[in-house]
């Protein structure tokens, strides 16, 4: 039989890992395979998250209502979610090492193209750009993910995927920042088109083609395939778990550095501490949880987690003149927890489509996700206010919506099943 490295660098999927019938990859070579690919998410997360620390700026620079800044949000998840959208009927038709190529090239061209905009109508553009590649980015990940690693490890797998969340936290966020502060906010997106540059060096140099897929017997039909995939009950399930799960932390997630520095009393000077912490306990955090979904259940493990999170939700967004170290706690639970469900959400949604399907509909996956993220950026928008006073109205509601969301999410994820769970019945 050959080495499990052959195996892998062949692009073996792992249902067969699973299956017995080749071992299961080299923790080496996994781990590398990982590593690169926490590089490109880091990217894509880095890029999305800048924009949550600069929103004071922003709002001040362009003269922009929180509305307008939420435009800036959306705009960026709606260009995600529709590009994905129609990169699903494409996707498994490609080695997915190649895709991730270009996705990553045409993500460092738009993040120049931010750093070259000259007033909020070009940088409105310049995020659908960005937008556009970053959502297929994110599904080729996961797809990825789901195509290499066994079912049994994909839990710890998608938690150090999404560790990127914490290191665009911890590094990203307040090397961006610094390198604003230096120069003006044009700096941080230069740096990350020459980050990029260098991904996709990593990525011709440590990732194997992973073309498995392709030995599937594949729809052709368009119209056939968004048929097969959405005329599935239990893919309309994994998919609305998904839409309210954005919808539950993008209601709340946007607004979050703008309603502490306006509310709360946090300067803008210590916004950086407030990503710096919450990363870097998300770090730890998220692979632990990874390593709890798989040993204890992906479903059962969503609940717990997803139930506790509706505590920091609601304290964060309900906070008045507080100190500093109790912004930290309360911002930093957050973080560790709204990250945290998302790990073995993930996790279980990759399990509930044939590995055939896989790709296109991780994209499609991706676009409702990025739609619902847009949506829920949208309403929270309309919904806060600022008072004559310069403070921000009515996050308190935004906070009770997210927390209905959270709700919805675990009923959801009682009913979704794996494809072996359906399998068997």
């Amino acid at each position: 039989m050959p080495k499990t490295e052959e195996m892998l660098q062949a692009g073996s999927s792992s249902e067969l890992v699973d299956c017995g019938v080749i071992p299961h990859p080299a923790p080496q070579q996994e781990w590398q395979i990982l590593a690169v690919l926490v590089g490109v998410q880091f990217i894509h997360i880095m890029d999305f998250t800048m924009m949550m620390p600069l929103a004071p700026q922003f709002m001040r620079l362009y003269e922009i209502t929180p509305q307008q800044f939420g435009l800036l949000i959306s705009v960026y998840t709606f260009s995600a979610g529709i590009c994905g959208f129609f990169a699903a009927f494409i996707i498994d038709h490609f080695d997915r090492k190649k895709s991730v190529v270009v996705v990553c090239g045409g993500f460092s061209l738009a993040a120049l193209l931010c750093a070259l905009s000259k007033d909020y109508q070009t940088l409105l553009a310049a995020r659908a750009v960005a937008g556009a590649f970053g959502g297929v980015m994110s599904a080729v990940v996961f797809s990825i993910i789901a195509d290499i690693i066994p079912e049994h490890r994909r839990g710890r797998a998608t938690g150090t995927i999404l560790s990127s969340f914490p290191l665009a936290s911890v590094i990203g966020v307040p090397t961006g920042l610094f390198l604003a502060e230096l120069s003006d906010w044009r700096a941080p997106y230069i740096f990350l088109a020459i980050l990029a540059l260098l991904i996709i060096i990593a990525v011709l140099r440590f990732l194997p083609p992973v073309r498995d897929h392709l030995m599937h017997p594949r729809e052709k039909n368009p119209f056939r395939q968004f048929h097969i995939i959405f005329s599935n009950p239990n893919h309309l399930i994994a998919f609305s778990l998904i839409a309210m799960l954005m919808f539950a932390g993008f209601t709340v997630i946007p607004f979050i550095s703008a309603f502490v520095v306006s509310n709360a009393g946090m300067r803008e000077a210590d916004l950086p501490y407030l990503f710096f912490f919450g990363g870097l306990l998300t770090f730890f955090t998220a692979r632990l949880i990874g390593r709890l979904a798989d040993r204890y259940g992906k479903r059962r493990l969503f609940g717990i987690v997803a139930t506790i999170s509706i505590i920091p939700i609601l304290l964060v967004t309900h906070l008045s003149e507080t100190p500093l170290p109790l912004i930290l706690v309360v911002t930093s639970l957050f973080m560790i927890l709204v990250t945290g469900r998302f790990i073995p959400a993930m996790a279980l949604i990759t399990t509930s489509v044939a590995p055939h399907l896989r790709g296109s509909f991780m994209s499609f996956n991706a676009a409702v996700q990025q739609i619902a993220a847009g949506l829920a950026s949208l309403l929270a928008g309309a919904i806060i206010g600022v008072s004559a006073s310069g403070k921000m109205i009515n996050f308190d509601t935004v906070g009770m919506i997210a927390a209905v969301s959270t709700i919805v999410c675990i009923f959801l994820a009682i009913r979704l099943k794996s494809v072996e769970e359906n399998t068997a019945k």
